[in-house]
């Protein structure tokens, strides 16, 4: 089971790291989502992770809201993850949706073009797909190289535990398509009973090795 650990900060990454987190998720502001991290955190965060046998995921998002972006946004996008493959980083945290609620192909591909070589994660931009349509997304974003799905099955003001019959379809259906990596309230309190029922192979969450708290 591997245990992607959400950071906001340098801080926080050497104890995520020494209580068992495999990768690190790199952001910002995680109160309004996550948003893109300063060039000294990544910087350091990647030398550090690097040093310790962890890869980074940096979270590439110019700002809180909806996921609908404007060609400038896209392009400021596009320079910070050329900026982040320059530092280093293992991969990327993407995504971005037309006002259809459907995947902006168009600009989304133009991010896939900047982040090739790197990991991507379609990020919980996902969950703001409607429902019916989010089996057909899974295909698009496989069939273009986008590595893995980052979703709380349902609205973020939703519990996980709720939403697990749903993250199981997901999950089933994506099956060796592409990873599905359920995320949104799993800590290391109620990791087993998720990872149990929903057969997973990734987790992804702030707290999953623990409270990180400076003492």
């Amino acid at each position: 089971m591997l245990k992607e650990v959400c950071v906001e900060n340098f801080t926080w990454v050497p104890m995520a790291i020494a209580r068992g987190g495999n990768r690190i998720e790199l952001c910002d502001n995680l109160s309004i989502g996550g948003t893109t991290v300063s060039h000294g955190v990544a910087a350091k965060t990647i030398r550090y992770c690097h040093l310790h046998h962890t890869k980074v995921m940096t979270m590439v998002r110019p700002r809180g809201g909806n996921f609908i972006y404007s060609n400038e946004e896209i392009e400021i996008m596009q320079n910070d993850i050329v900026h982040f493959k320059q530092l280093g980083t293992d991969g990327v945290v993407i995504g971005c949706l037309n006002e259809s609620g459907w995947i902006d192909e168009n600009s989304f591909g133009q991010l896939l073009d900047s982040a090739k070589g790197l990991d991507v994660t379609f990020h919980m931009a996902f969950d703001h797909i409607k429902p019916e349509y989010q089996l057909e997304a899974i295909d698009w974003l496989a069939e273009h190289g986008v590595n893995r799905i980052l979703t709380h099955g349902g609205p973020e003001s939703s519990s996980i535990e709720g939403n697990l019959n749903r993250l199981k379809e997901l999950v089933d259906y994506a099956k060796d398509k592409i990873i599905i990596m359920p995320g949104g309230g799993i800590t290391d309190k109620n990791l087993s009973f998720i990872a149990s029922k929903l057969k997973i192979s990734e987790v992804h969450g702030t707290k999953i090795v623990g409270q990180l708290d400076l003492i």
